[in-house]
């Protein structure tokens, strides 16, 4: 991006609206007096009282237990130096944001107006009653030292100084990751780092707490090597002095023959030359920001064998601190630790690494272009947006507190623990965890028409990781294994059917009679049968109905009508449906809301509005959940009229006197199942008042289509479906371009809907 439009965009986004970037929010209701009686006087006296007879109840009568204070000075503010606290403020309100939008902890930015490392200190310690954590942030060297270790040893909550540890975790993990595919032994390798501040001292701590050797290890700073003949070196430098080399020792003369090389610098210091002096399939981590000290283009050149790892997004590998201190903290204040110990760090390194060679989400390959990330020299490190990371790190530094004796409080049921962790940011909705968890319990065979198709071959790789179905595939086998073989998917032992291959004849021929006789009254001859049972749609739809499959997934690369009649020619309708429908589910803020029909109906009526409504409720109590219908249209109870307000007056009518037991209103607009203080106070006599909606029915196709295209798009909501309705078996057509999580989420709806 051009440098000025940079900055005039930098400068329009945290001034546009409200100035910065965090605000407070009230977390509990405040719309009336009873309630401000209970949040502040006289209510507030009794968690107060009772805070002051049990301590640690804090916690469960305040924001404590989820809140952090990100603390600077000022003095080593990202590249930009010693720019002072009010200057750094935007980065901390950013560190903050960072702490929400990643794992939902309270942040509030404090920007100390001192270089006083007492008054420092004093001023943390004394704030430990109003936080659960402090991340110390951009202060410089070597204050930064004293300052940690001292609040560590004065303060009983965790003190991490991120710009030191989070660099040295994330990196680590990097370290681990890059020797194993190398092939070197952590023990036996030589390092050569070129910075001595504090990340590269604390990268250089926790590489010997992993196992590498302190002799193997050659330190550089800004006046050369490390060695105690120097006059300028602080303390936490000379446990990595080198007495036994010259003091005029070079960079380049140290990486001759080096396995790894950490840079936590300056840009541009090291040559194409030191690189290619180095060993066989030597690791670079060139980390100053925002040049590296070898470009990513001059290192690959001179070496194609190497491991290379940059603080840039641009490049592979980027070491980045967000991998780590969000889920750091969040572990370390879901059991109330004392402190961030090594332990804690080593379990976050771990599990880091470990997440790395984990097959990776189709959300992050699509967030980041590629095609198919796997663990290798360009991927040894997970990507920011990995929504695995939350439930992989947090939880290994929890267990590490509790094992180490830090945790005041423990966990017990470990997957209930991760269940509130992907609540917390909505990284996934409970319904679909459920749905998920139900479809393993009991996985079905499922037919996937388009297995020739690299998205559906992606969700079918994530169905068989997560074992929620069986699945089965219909395709040229030749062309669906280069398909897996070019993009390095693991599919293995599932069966592929080709309906055109000659080992098929018999069952082309079994199919094709029993669709001819299905359809022999409908106009339909036996060699059309024939031609027509070579299409997969047909095959798969007779495979259901015989019984050698138990679901169908359709419809990626074909148009709705045209997936949508082999299952009606073959399947057929239940008994006593006179319709056929399709419901979305999307995952909204209000939990899970069921849009129908979205798909299928162009005009219905009222009597038919009323069996969608019946269907659509009998397949949400399905998935465990109660239905609450409320009947859509730009009227309110008679505000207006029209023909389709008062259709759905009618079929509301209808349907409450048919089915008493649901609970239904209507007709009513939009917004107000969503807004209950407004449907309460005009409307107090509508069941929807206390609870709300969460099953919409509308009056025609268009309305529900155009609703649903709307809310999926303008407010990124997560969807599942079209859900199809009605059929005798569970035969699902996908929307046309589906990505892989809407396969995989179908398919485990579809599992479960048997």
């Amino acid at each position: 991006m051009n440098t000025q439009k940079l900055k005039e965009d930098a400068l329009h986004y945290h001034a546009k609206g409200r100035p910065g970037k965090i605000e407070v929010r009230p977390t509990k209701e405040t719309s009336n007096q009873r309630d401000l009686s209970l949040a502040y006087s006289p209510g507030v006296a009794e968690p107060c009282l009772e805070i002051g007879r049990i301590p640690d109840t804090v916690y469960d009568y305040t924001t404590k237990g989820n809140l952090v204070a990100v603390i600077t000075n000022g003095t080593a503010v990202l590249g930009l130096g010693d720019i002072g606290p009010e200057a750094s403020k935007p980065v901390m309100e950013g560190k903050c944001l960072l702490f929400k939008i990643y794992a939902d902890i309270d942040a509030f930015d404090i920007e100390l107006d001192t270089k006083n490392i007492d008054e420092f200190v004093r001023t943390v310690r004394i704030l430990q009653p109003t936080f659960g954590a402090i991340n110390l942030e951009d202060i410089a060297a070597p204050a930064c030292f004293e300052i940690e270790e001292r609040l560590r040893k004065e303060m009983s909550i965790p003190v991490m100084h991120d710009d030191q540890h989070g660099t040295a975790i994330c990196s680590a993990a990097a370290l681990l990751n890059a020797l194993d595919i190398s092939g070197k032994d952590i023990t036996t390798i030589k390092l050569v780092v070129n910075g001595a501040g504090a990340a590269a001292i604390a990268c250089i701590d926790l590489y010997v707490a992993l196992g590498v050797c302190k002799e193997n290890i050659t330190v550089f700073d800004k006046d050369g090597l490390l060695h105690s003949e120097r006059v300028n070196l602080v303390p936490n430098q000379y446990k990595y002095v080198k007495d036994q080399l010259p003091l005029d020792w070079k960079l380049a003369d140290a990486l001759a023959g080096a396995d790894v090389f950490l840079g936590l610098s300056v840009g541009n210091v090291v040559s194409k030359e030191m690189v290619k002096s180095m060993a066989a399939d030597c690791i670079v981590f060139a980390m100053a920001n925002p040049n590296p000290e070898i470009s990513f283009e001059d290192a690959v050149e001179v070496r194609p064998d190497i491991i290379m790892a940059t603080g840039r997004s641009d490049y592979p590998n980027q070491v980045n601190n967000v991998l780590g201190f969000p889920y750091i903290f969040r572990g370390a204040l879901d059991v109330r630790a004392t402190t961030i110990n090594e332990a804690m760090k080593l379990a976050a390194v771990k599990a880091l690494a470990g997440l790395a060679k984990k097959t990776v989400p189709e959300i992050v390959n699509m967030t980041y272009g590629e095609t198919n990330l796997t663990f290798g020299r360009r991927y040894i490190l997970p990507k920011p947006t990995d929504p695995r990371l939350l439930t992989t790190v947090a939880p290994a530094v929890a267990k590490a507190a509790m094992e180490s004796g830090v945790a005041r409080t423990s966990i017990t049921d470990w997957q209930a623990y991760n269940h509130k962790l992907t609540s917390r940011i909505g990284l996934d909705n409970s319904l679909i965890r459920g749905i998920i968890n139900q479809a393993k319990q009991n996985p079905k065979r499922v037919v996937f028409t388009d297995g020739e198709n690299l998205t559906v071959l992606r969700a079918v790789q994530e169905v068989l990781e997560q074992g929620i179905a069986i699945p089965i595939l219909l395709g040229n086998a030749i062309k669906i294994n280069r398909i897996i073989r070019e993009h390095k998917l693991v599919i293995e032992k599932v069966t592929i059917i080709d309906p055109r291959s000659s080992r098929q004849a018999k069952n082309v021929d079994d199919y094709a009679s029993i669709l001819y006789k299905k359809r022999e009254r409908k106009g339909m001859t036996f060699s059309d049968a024939k031609g027509l049972i070579l299409h997969r749609n047909y095959f798969g739809a007779v495979m259901v109905e015989v019984g050698k499959a138990d679901v169908l997934i359709s419809g990626l690369t074909r148009n709705y009508p045209q997936t949508l009649r082999p299952a009606l020619q073959v399947i057929g309708r239940q008994a006593g449906i006179n319709k056929i429908m399709g419901m979305y589910i999307l995952m909204s803020r209000f939990g899970p809301i069921f849009l129908a029909d979205t798909t299928v109906n162009i005009s219905p009526t009222a009597e038919e509005l009323v069996e969608i409504a019946e269907i659509t409720a009998k397949e949400v109590k399905k998935l465990n959940v109660e239905p609450k219908i409320a009947f859509l249209s730009y009227s309110t109870f008679g505000s207006a009229e029209g023909e389709d307000a008062l259709k759905m007056q009618k079929a509301v009518k209808i349907l409450r006197e048919k089915r008493p037991d649901l609970i239904v209103d209507g007709e009513m607009q939009a917004h107000l199942p969503f807004n209950l203080n407004l449907l309460q106070e005009s409307y107090p006599f509508s069941p929807l008042g206390k609870t709300g909606a969460n099953t919409l029915i509308f009056p025609n196709l268009s309305s529900s289509n155009i609703a649903y295209n709307l809310l999926k798009e303008i407010a990124q909501i997560e969807k599942i479906g079209p859900v199809l309705m009605g059929l005798k078996k569970p035969i699902h057509v996908l929307q046309l371009g589906s990505t892989v999580r809407e396969i995989f989420n179908m398919v485990a709806v579809a599992v479960v809907d048997m």
